[in-house]
């Protein structure tokens, strides 16, 4: 009985949301050009700086120089041109096809203080930069953001990112859609240099990342492992493609959609290692990244992730992870979550394709401003488990109030307007004792995605 009254509550909160999805009134917008960004000074300046996370306090700052034998070094320090720290790192280039990259900087600086400005110089000379690191508690602000690419469409969706103060960038695949057309890996990194620089950006892989060609690059990722490596080897990761790292409270998990995933695989077995590992004492929150979708209710890339959800959804939702992010279809979709409806509070999440009080909110935000366009067509009717969806390009932020608590917005790009389509909370898993306890009732609604 307790299950019918929960199925029928659950129907008609379903039926109230439809009215929050996207006005058939709203225009879409075009696609728009390829933004190229060249690089107009000498060849020794540092030109693709970007900075990411790497283990507690610490930082890794990455460039590029034109200029080969340059000093892999960076001066830092927290007044602008007083430089009273440094660090030196190590380089590395590849060579693609008739392709030479450039010397490519990677120097691990700290530790560094919380929630403070470090005014920084690459390789000893040129311009300054600087960052602000992550504060050392509640709250923190994540920008969320897929299939990001580097056309107009891209440009509007970084500035409206850095309009809006924010802790880390989170991107779940598809960075600048060179597609093996390296220059392009170039103009990406010069692109985003002026967020990049400042924020720390994390990012997992996409399909546009790959670039396999068949006996002389099987494996891909060339491009991508060079210019853009995170702290797999903090978390215990063998693979630049999958990782994990914990920040103010909240433990996030990039999972790679293209290196294999299958059970006893290397990245499933250290997925089951770093799960284990999870204190929600001092994680109370754990969100996870991956590229392609395991549930979407668009015509685009239908099924691709499903294999990736067999094998691994139950982990997660064992876990209690609390959101899950995915980009390649390019457009905003977001499935039943914790929802404060005007009839009661309901708890709807999602496992195994039921509704599920204790499973993971899943989003799709692969809707960065790709050059290959939104993903326009839906499956009808709508899956009753999809409360939004919305072919528009934007970007998302999660700020995370405290132990039990964040908020999610999602900005549509209209036109040269950012603007709120979403606004909704969400209350941490943990903190729910039913799932807490690792209760498993699930409501009986079965829709394939």
């Amino acid at each position: 009985m307790p299950s019918l009254i929960l199925l029928i509550l659950s129907v008609v909160v379903t039926l109230f949301l439809r009215l929050h999805h996207a006005s058939p009134d709203y225009i879409r917008q075009p696609s728009r050009p390829i933004v190229n960004t060249p690089h107009d000074l000498p060849e020794s300046y540092p030109q693709q700086v970007h900075v990411s996370l790497v283990g507690k306090n610490y930082m890794k700052v990455s460039w590029m120089t034109e200029e080969s034998n340059l000093p892999s070094i960076v001066d830092y320090g927290k007044t602008a041109g007083k430089y009273d720290s440094s660090a030196t790192g190590e380089t590395t280039s590849y060579r693609y096809f008739l392709y030479t990259s450039g010397e490519i900087h990677h120097v691990k600086i700290g530790p560094l203080d919380p929630d403070t400005t470090y005014y920084y110089r690459c390789g000893g000379s040129g311009p300054e930069f600087n960052f602000k690191t992550p504060p050392a508690t509640f709250p923190i602000e994540f920008v969320v953001v897929g299939d990001l690419g580097q056309t107009e469409w891209t440009s509007s969706t970084l500035e409206h990112i850095n309009a809006s103060n924010y802790d880390v960038l989170l991107l779940p695949g598809d960075l600048s859609y060179a597609d093996m057309l390296q220059p392009l890996w170039d103009s990406f990194g010069r692109l985003v240099e002026p967020y990049a620089s400042k924020r720390p950006w994390m990012v997992t892989e996409g399909n546009h990342e790959q670039e396999k060609f068949p006996i002389i690059y099987p494996e891909g990722f060339i491009a991508y492992n060079a210019r853009w490596p995170m702290p797999y080897e903090e978390s215990g990761s063998k693979s630049n493609l999958y990782y994990s790292f914990d920040i103010v409270g909240t433990h996030i998990i990039m999972l790679g959609s293209y290196t294999d995933f299958s059970i006893g695989s290397d990245q499933y077995k250290w997925l089951v290692s770093d799960l284990a590992k999870i204190d929600r004492s001092i994680t109370p929150w754990v969100l996870v990244l991956v590229h392609a979708p395991w549930y979407n209710s668009n015509e685009a890339h239908q099924g691709e992730g499903e294999s990736m959800r067999i094998a691994m959804e139950e982990l997660l939702y064992n876990s209690h992870v609390d959101m899950i992010f995915a980009g390649h279809v390019h457009a905003y979709e977001r499935f039943v979550s914790l929802l404060i409806s005007i009839i009661l509070l309901l708890k709807t999440r999602v496992y195994d394709n039921n509704i599920d009080p204790c499973g993971p909110t899943y989003i799709t935000i692969g809707d960065g401003g790709n050059r290959e366009g939104l993903a326009m067509t839906y499956k009808e009717p709508s899956p009753s488990i999809s409360l939004y969806r919305e072919a528009s390009f934007g970007h998302g932020r999660l700020k995370i109030m405290n132990e039990t608590h964040a908020r999610w917005l999602w900005h549509r790009n209209n036109d040269s307007a950012s603007v709120v389509a979403e606004d909704i909370w969400f209350e941490s898993l943990i903190s729910s004792r039913s799932c807490s306890q690792k209760t498993k009732e699930k409501v009986p609604q079965h829709d394939d995605l």
